[in-house]
């Protein structure tokens, strides 16, 4: 099979290539034209009519003529831009997201009837991945289309296409010299950094059958996709009896907390928002107002990054749940500690006084599954740090026997932990504290959790 696909690879990715060409500079009305020359030629018996009066012939003289025409004309459809992205700070893999262009017309000549266009990189999958590719449900496939695997290669295509273009919202129109600011939307399919270095100016013929596809110099930009995110119901984290000291060098970084306590002299390094005025003039000292320190719920968020050969979507589906309890929780009233195995250990702390839950989503948006498991280090990962931790929730990609030993070795040391295992189907016998939710319905089964997890 791996030898017949070698063969293969070389024709579907030239043939995409050429499709792509194609499709891109020929209109559906070009497209329309083309169809019914071969349906009318087909009519004709291959042969050119008698007679020039010949209805047949008349139709097929006039499209000819018409697609020849604008093939001359499309060499002059020309254009000389300055164009400079404006890109959100973040767009979420799934919701359409708008981008701005400034855009100068640098040539004599007025811009009409033009379009921008921004393409995603090239989605064609590198040899050793298509070898090696299984698409899911090809056992179901008839032998012939499992042995050319053309599905496989149209879903190898469709998994990396990294966005899907939306429609322009006006065609250009420029005067010489004149500026203009220009909107086109794109729906990221994934999260992740996406490259945005092939912008498009399409320059279609007087009667819109081509149209020219020139690129357009502008510098390249990266566009930070977060993950798609889910409504959850209200909900408890594990664990709310213990928390974690935020001290005054925490709590002060975000304003007034704690309880007034009383007066003491001035140390190096006490801000000057507590100094206490009326007494510093009475003494002639500085003297500073003390608080009482304030305590903040610190909890753990484990990430498992070790989904089984086949399960990728499933990891996927628990870095989406991951970053809906991150972006659920209230950060301002406690710390998250993001914890995963992804090359090394990670943890990554956000809340208030430490960072911005913003900071999680963007880790969350980067994250990849570590090839080999290592739930020993997760474990020795989550032990180092039980000192500081009111509780822990784990998002499992699937469910083993070594996710559940996991479970009951962090618990053994004193820490609540519960879990959210997201499966294909969830199993018959359920563990207490272990919550499975379906990929294929996510957002309706989170929203079916309990209140205390």
């Amino acid at each position: 099979m791996s030898s017949f696909r070698s063969i293969l690879y070389p024709l579907y990715y030239h043939g995409s290539a050429a499709n792509h060409f194609f499709r891109r500079r020929i209109r559906p009305a070009g497209m329309g034209l083309l169809i019914l020359g071969v349906v009318i030629t087909c009519l004709a018996g291959g042969q050119a009519p008698a007679k020039e009066s010949n209805p047949i012939f008349m139709v097929l003289s006039f499209g000819m003529s018409l697609g020849i025409i604008a093939l001359i004309a499309l060499p002059f459809r020309r254009a000389r831009l300055q164009v400079d992205r404006d890109l959100p700070r973040h767009a979420t893999a799934g919701e359409p997201v708008k981008l701005r262009y400034r855009i100068k017309n640098q040539s004599r000549l007025s811009l009409h009837h033009a379009w921008l266009s921004e393409n995603a990189p090239d989605p064609r999958p590198k040899k050793p991945t298509f070898l090696v590719a299984r698409e899911p449900g090809e056992e179901t496939r008839n032998a012939f289309d499992r042995l050319f695997s053309y599905y496989c290669w149209t879903w190898l295509q469709d998994r990396r296409l990294a966005f899907d273009p939306g429609d322009a919202s006006k065609p250009l129109e420029l005067k010489p010299g004149a500026t203009h600011t220009f909107f086109a939307e794109i729906t990221p399919r994934r999260r992740g950094l996406v490259r945005l270095d092939d912008l498009r100016l399409l320059l279609p013929d007087p009667f819109g059958l081509y149209q020219r596809c020139a690129k357009v110099r502008t510098s390249a930009a990266t566009l930070a996709v977060l993950p798609k995110r889910h409504r959850l119901p209200i909900f408890e984290l594990p664990g709310s009896a213990r928390f974690q000291p935020g001290g005054d060098a925490a709590a002060r970084t975000t304003g007034p907390s704690g309880d007034f306590v009383g007066l003491r002299e001035y140390r190096p390094g006490d801000p000057l928002r507590l100094i206490h005025w009326k007494s510093w003039a009475r003494t002639g000292q500085p003297i500073v107002k003390e608080l009482e320190d304030t305590f903040f719920p610190r909890h753990g968020l484990l990430l498992d990054t070790f989904p089984d050969a086949g399960d990728e979507e499933l990891f996927e589906g628990a870095v989406s749940v991951a970053a809906s309890f991150v972006a659920a929780v209230d950060t301002r009233e406690c710390l998250i500690d993001l914890m995963f195995i992804s090359g090394r250990e990670r943890v990554v702390t956000a809340g208030r006084g430490v960072g911005r839950a913003e900071s999680l989503l963007e880790v969350l948006a980067g994250v990849e599954f570590s090839p080999e498991p290592e739930f020993d280090s997760l474990n020795k990962l989550v032990l180092r740090h039980s000192e500081d931790l009111a509780g822990c929730l784990a998002i499992f990609s699937g469910w083993s026997d070594e996710r559940s030993r996991l479970l009951r070795r962090i618990s053994a040391f004193g820490i609540e932990i519960a879990a959210i295992v997201v499966c294909n189907e969830p199993p018959a016998l359920r563990p207490p504290r272990v919550h499975f939710v379906r990929a294929s319905h996510l957002a309706k089964d989170l929203m079916g959790l309990p209140t205390n997890l």
